[in-house]
């Protein structure tokens, strides 16, 4: 066999790990393996990015997207130093993402106008894996490592290589070491089961539990029907955390939406009434809208065990698999559903969604933000993949859009940065370019990159069996900032309108601009049937009050200062759960 390069056997091993596609931004230090990814015929491809941190969000959303391994590509220097964002994301979501950097040094002391320090820059993102190439045949064997890293630990690595290694010529001196992959990555490695004795106990607190509430995050996806089964065997109802709206069906009469400041007021309720808690594959920052401590008895189901009762106080804890916990949970629990629990929360989910449906109604100057997405509801394609970004556009998406099940959803949840819905969306069309794909954005977002990666879109498009990607801009042309309380004050301002549907038309893709109320549902019937990529440019309200809902009984959660306190409201909430016992019984 003829000799290679050691960018050539960098293909190699993404190819046996079957990594479809890597992203980023060529230069001149990372040259040589760009090169070898363009010979290689598409397998794997590589995907230009216009910036290198919408290249890093492109690996991460296809980590999310697909479950596999996300790979990025830069040079030293600020290249290097725009990845972070990306990488980020990447190991607060916990998803697997491999950084190859290219690095020049020729300088006399081996420094050079852009050097910067690689392995200090990605050693905290990076953590737990930042190697340096130094001989060609170190080279198979790091990157096997760097990607196997990625995949069991689910977080991101980095392998840093030298321009003149990737131009060394590596002899043939052995058979490709093929067969060496992992499970599917960001997967379970194996079947992991909780001991028994824990099962038994967690299977002993649901089963006396008259009102149990179940949060289900993004570690439940593939679990919706053990999920489900259990809430109907225990009459509990259900909320989710932010990225774990897609796991199940909203539309079930249990469900209570989204959990937290971008929430509904029913799954507060929820948490404000239960006695037992089911916390499944959730890390759920947002601890005021659990249960008062001492109110009810929790279990908490995650593959990671140092997740575990790091938020919130925990019972039983149960380390393993969703899925496969929920299953043997199943086999345990007696069917006792609790008609009144289940009557309690069906009802504060049907006046939730009236209210919700009145909001979306509202008038507002000259479109109500919260329409278009109401709008969105009843459109949305029953396959396909939604990318949402930061800002009010969350509140939206977390409140008035009911995601069928098959359509998946992501955001970047822990590091909550601007900028990453059309990176995921780019990231989602590519792994599936047979199904549509929505972007959900405001103009901030949009003006950070957004308008940059159309260019992208503009350029690959056409290669696409099904050509739906939507990318939605609500544009309020409002500056101020906003964190968990709403608008934060004294930052007002007023944005550059950019005609972003214009910009579309520009790149040959197809720009649709609303700004009356009585178009929206044409607008977005006109932008899913376009036989081409579209930009959905809604002019919307800034005034409109993002309305966080209130923690139940967060007046008394100031008495949980007072140990002597909270035993007296913890009593009270006793005798009141068996007087419900109690009465049920008699139903």
């Amino acid at each position: 066999m003829a000799d290679r390069t050691v960018a050539q056997l960098v293909v190699d091993r993404l190819r046996a790990w079957r990594v479809p596609r890597a992203f980023g931004c060529p230069g001149d230090a990372i040259a040589p393996v760009v090169e070898a990814l363009d010979t290689a015929g598409g397998d794997p491809e590589f995907v230009p990015a216009r910036h290198e941190e919408a290249a890093a969000f492109m690996a991460t959303g296809h980590a999310k997207f697909t479950g596999g391994i996300g790979v990025c590509l830069a040079t030293q220097g600020p290249s290097a130093v725009h990845l972070l964002n990306g990488l980020y994301d990447a190991k607060l979501d916990s998803r697997p993402v491999v950084a190859i950097l290219g690095e020049d040094v020729t300088g006399p002391l081996g420094e050079v106008h852009e050097e910067i320090g690689l392995s200090r820059l990605f050693g905290d993102v990076c953590h737990q894996f930042v190697r340096y190439g130094r001989t060609p045949a170190q080279v198979p064997a790091l990157l096997d490592q760097a990607l196997r890293t990625a995949a069991a630990t689910r977080s991101p690595t980095c392998v840093v290589l030298p321009r003149a290694l990737q131009v060394a010529v590596v002899p043939d001196l052995q058979p490709d070491t093929v067969g060496v992959l992992n499970a599917t990555p960001g997967e379970p490695l194996a079947r992991v089961l909780p001991h028994q004795a824990d099962l038994d106990a967690a299977a002993a607190l649901l089963s006396v539990g008259a009102r149990v509430a179940i949060l289900v995050g993004q570690g439940a996806r593939g679990a919706a029907g053990q999920i489900a089964a259990l809430a109907d065997r225990l009459g509990a109802g259900v909320a989710s955390s932010l990225p774990g709206k897609p796991v199940l069906d909203e539309r079930l009469p249990f469900h209570t939406g989204v959990l937290g400041a971008v929430g509904t007021t029913a799954a507060a309720q929820l948490m404000g009434g239960a006695d037992t808690l089911l916390l499944v594959g959730t890390n759920d920052p947002w601890t005021d809208y659990l249960p008062m401590p001492g109110q009810a008895r929790t279990i908490q189901i995650d593959i990671d065990g140092r997740r575990i009762g790091s938020r919130y106080p925990v019972d039983v804890p149960l380390v393993g698999d969703a899925t496969e916990t929920l299953r043997a949970l199943l086999a345990q629990v007696a069917d006792r559903p609790h008609r009144q629990w289940r009557a309690t929360v069906s009802g504060s989910v049907e006046r939730w969604r009236a209210e919700a449906a009145a909001r979306a109604a509202e008038p507002a100057e000259p479109v109500n933000p919260q329409l278009v997405l109401h709008e969105l509801s009843t459109r949305l394609p029953r396959t396909g993949s939604v990318a949402v970004d930061v800002g009010s556009v969350l509140y939206w998406y977390a409140r008035h859009l009911e995601l069928p099940p098959g359509v998946d959803a992501q955001l970047c949840g822990a590091l909550g940065s601007p900028g990453c819905a059309v990176p995921y969306a780019l990231a989602a069309k590519l792994e599936r370019p047979d199904e549509p794909v929505i972007a959900m954005l405001g103009d901030g977002a949009m003006q950070l990159n957004g308008l940059a990666e159309l260019i992208t879109v503009a350029h690959r498009w056409q290669g696409w069996a099904d050509p739906r990607l939507v990318v939605l801009v609500l544009n309020d042309r409002d500056q101020r900032g906003l964190d968990h309380r709403g608008w934060v004050p004294g930052v007002a301002g007023r944005r550059a309108d950019v005609p972003y549907a214009g910009w579309a038309r520009l790149l040959g893709l197809h720009g649709v601009r609303v700004d009356r109320p009585e178009l929206v549902g044409a607008a977005w019937d006109e932008a899913l049937a376009a036989d081409r990529p579209c930009v959905l440019e809604a002019v919307v309200d800034p005034g409109v009050p993002l309305r966080v809902p209130e923690p139940a009984l967060a007046d008394l959660r100031g008495l949980f200062a007072d140990g002597d306190a909270a035993r007296r409201v913890r009593d009270r909430m006793m005798s009141a759960e068996r007087s419900v016992v109690e009465a049920e019984d008699l139903v």
